[in-house]
C-alpha cells in the first residue's frame, strides 16, 4: 500500500465514522422547547462538532491500524475479493 492509498483508505474511513458520529447526541430547537422564529424545530441548538471531529480523528485511526495491518499482511488480497470468479492480474 503505497502513501497515497494509505490517506485515501484513512479519509474514507474518518468521513463515514463522522457522519455516523454526527446525529448522536444532538439536541434540537424542539428538544429544548426554545424555537427560533423562522427556522425548523430539528434544528440543532447544540451539535459539538469539533468534539466528535477529534473523537472521530482517534477512532478512525485505530480503524485504520487494523484494516492497513490487515491489507499490509496479506491476510486478505485482491484476489480473495473476486467475486464473479475472474482472474484478476497479481500485484
Amino acid at each position: 500500500m503505497g502513501i497515497t492509498s494509505a490517506l485515501v483508505l484513512y479519509a474514507v474511513i474518518w468521513w463515514m465514522c463522522f457522519l455516523i458520529a454526527l446525529p448522536i447526541k444532538v439536541q434540537t430547537q424542539g428538544d429544548l422547547g426554545e424555537v427560533v422564529p423562522g427556522t425548523h424545530a430539528g434544528a440543532p441548538e447544540h451539535h459539538h462538532v469539533k468534539r466528535k471531529a477529534w473523537i472521530v480523528t482517534w477512532i478512525a485511526l485505530v480503524l485504520w491500524v487494523i484494516i492497513a495491518g490487515i491489507i499490509l499482511s496479506g491476510w486478505i488480497s485482491l484476489s480473495d475479493l473476486s467475486w464473479f470468479d475472474r482472474a484478476l492480474p497479481p500485484l
